[in-house]
């Protein structure tokens, strides 16, 4: 089963294990994890769900489409050009068997 781990700033990490075929975003809101809002539900319209990927994992991402792109451009928090991405563009399984992120200080 696929694992998804979630640092935050302070405390200790989230580490959750999904189904394959499961977002990140997904994954966060319904495994409770904290700094995840998910408000649009996983449309690609609120970048609600951004995170930091981490250096191991950035090579297994697909690429950034446009709709994703244009929304890091808008989120809550600073973008990292090479880490940031949109949770619910994340999916598990198929290639990407783990990943772990950084959540920012706030999504909204």
């Amino acid at each position: 089963m696929p694992k998804v781990t979630y640092h935050r700033s302070a405390g200790d990490p989230d580490v959750l294990d999904v189904p394959a075929g499961t977002n990140l975003m997904r994954a966060a809101v319904t495994g409770g994890v904290r700094g995840t809002v998910g408000e649009c539900g996983g449309q690609a319209m609120c970048a609600t769900c951004y995170v930091y990927v981490r250096e191991p994992y950035l090579g297994r991402l697909p690429e950034i489409g446009e709709d994703e792109e244009e929304l890091l451009e808008c989120t809550a928090a600073p973008r990292d050009d090479r880490r940031s991405r949109l949770g619910c563009r994340l999916t598990l399984g198929d290639g990407l068997e783990e990943i772990e992120v950084d959540l920012p200080a706030s999504q909204v």
